[in-house]
């Protein structure tokens, strides 16, 4: 297990599984496997010589076509999201994920628009204008003129856009009625949390790959890459989108506040280790391979510290731009040893008469707004207490001292209505990919 801090993302997923090789006629004795479900031999003699490279990664879906234009323009999206420089290596699992994920998108759509269901232009439009407002901040107009500087297009984000609002309508109708959830249980899982007061709980999110015993090897290998590319930086969010094979892919993998009992015991022992802002994975559960991302850590039932409503004053000096390194370590120091007399948030002003220090009075700053370095100093403070200096010559040199602090009442336990979402959440989330699996088996597809 590999463990990252850093806001995280960029992704490549699961390739497909790979054979090794040998010339024509070649001959082997082959065993079948004791612990392989389906009686494969150990060692497999692969007849013909293989050429994946010269394959056209395009396909026919139930008559649908998936053109090389599709997977480049989907590619451009998830590319120009990432900071880095992908290798030609990821570049191609990348493609082969995309084409993929476009097979399962046309298969939601075919099977919405089966059930006389279809998504209409409408709902896409209305989608696509609020992503343009969202993350863009411009008009429609404007968007599609930046998704084509990428190499993508309008059309491609909407293709995306029809696949997820036909997957939800088809859930709607095909899953989400027959989940029931009973008031015994929901009863049940309040009454655990209460008996659970105090414990730790984690707002977690998540990139799931499925894998099967034929297939675990390679969806391992490419999960991994995934987490080398995550590692460097970019959009989660975007990324868990476009690959998470979970439902929570449509809300960027969010699964929400978590406790670790409610997680298979792989995932709850790596989020044991992490702290907020770091990323784990790949971990292999029943079923596949996780990737988490740990964004807080809060008590269950308790009140959050991060809410705390602070009275701050910040106390800063400046300097003069051909400052030397000697003459600024001096200035710090002499304001450090100042800083240090003040007795009260009433004694700040002394700063300004006596040092010639800006002294600024900041009211109702929720802790959660200050970097997390600050926030941790700040949130050890007494009334009347200082921060260590920060700065730089450059930006200026400074304090904050704490004149007060409002606490939030603990929290209550969620609401009966909250707690029998969640339970149906996870059950529809389970049938779905049931359902989707079922498609899969039961699409005509043809590789060009």
């Amino acid at each position: 297990m590999k463990v990252f801090s850093r806001n995280c993302t960029a992704v490549m997923a699961a390739g497909l599984m790979s054979f090794t090789a040998f010339p024509t006629g070649a001959q082997t004795q082959a065993q079948t496997g004791a612990g392989n479900s389906i009686g494969l031999p150990d060692n497999v003699a692969v007849i013909g010589t293989e050429q994946p490279r010269e394959r056209s990664a395009t396909a026919v879906v139930n008559g649908y076509v998936i053109t090389r234009t599709d997977i480049n323009q989907r590619v451009a999206l998830v590319t120009s999201a990432s900071q880095n420089q992908f290798r030609p290596e990821d570049l191609e699992r990348l493609r082969e994920q995309i084409l993929r994920n476009l097979i399962d998108e046309t298969l939601k759509v075919q099977a919405a628009q089966a059930q006389e269901m279809p998504v209409s232009r409408a709902q896409i439009e209305q989608t696509y204008n609020r992503l343009a407002a969202q993350n863009f901040s411009q008009d429609p107009e404007q968007m599609g003129v930046y998704l084509e500087s990428i190499g993508s297009s309008a059309a491609a984000l909407k293709r995306q856009i029809e696949g997820e609002l036909a997957w939800e309508n088809l859930l709607r109708r095909n899953i989400t009625p027959f989940v029931n959830v009973s008031a015994e249980e929901v009863n049940e899982v309040l009454k655990r949390l209460e008996e659970s007061r105090g414990t730790d709980e984690y707002q977690l999110s998540e990139i799931y790959l499925s894998a099967t015993p034929e297939n675990r090897a390679a969806v391992e290998r490419n999960a991994a890459a995934i987490m080398e590319q995550l590692g460097q930086g970019g959009s989660f969010v975007a990324y868990a989108r476009q690959y998470s094979e979970a439902t929570t892919a449509v809300v960027g993998g969010d699964l929400g506040w978590i406790r670790l009992g409610q997680l298979p015991p792989q995932l709850a022992a790596s989020v044991r280790q992490m702290q907020p802002g770091q990323l784990s994975g790949p971990i292999e559960i029943p079923g596949g391979f996780s990737i988490l991302y740990l964004t807080n850590k809060r008590q269950v039932l308790m009140a959050d510290p991060n809410n705390a409503i602070l009275n701050l004053k910040q106390i800063a000096i400046t300097f003069e731009p051909d400052v030397t390194q000697e003459e600024a370590d001096a200035k710090v120091a002499q304001f450090a040893g100042f800083v240090d007399t003040l007795r009260g948030c009433a004694d700040a002003e002394r700063a300004q008469t006596e040092l010639g220090a800006s002294v600024v009075e900041n009211n109702q700053i929720q802790a959660s707004r200050l970097p997390e370095q600050l926030r941790n100093m700040v949130m050890q403070l007494q009334l009347g207490q200082t921060t260590r200096p920060f700065g730089s010559p450059q930006d200026g040199v400074r304090v904050l001292m704490l004149c007060g602090r409002d606490d939030p009442q603990d929290s209550g336990a969620p609401t009966f209505e909250q707690i029998m979402n969640q339970i149906e959440e996870e059950r529809i989330d389970k049938r779905a990919q049931r359902y989707l699996r079922d498609l899969r088996n039961d699409a005509y597809i043809e590789y060009n």
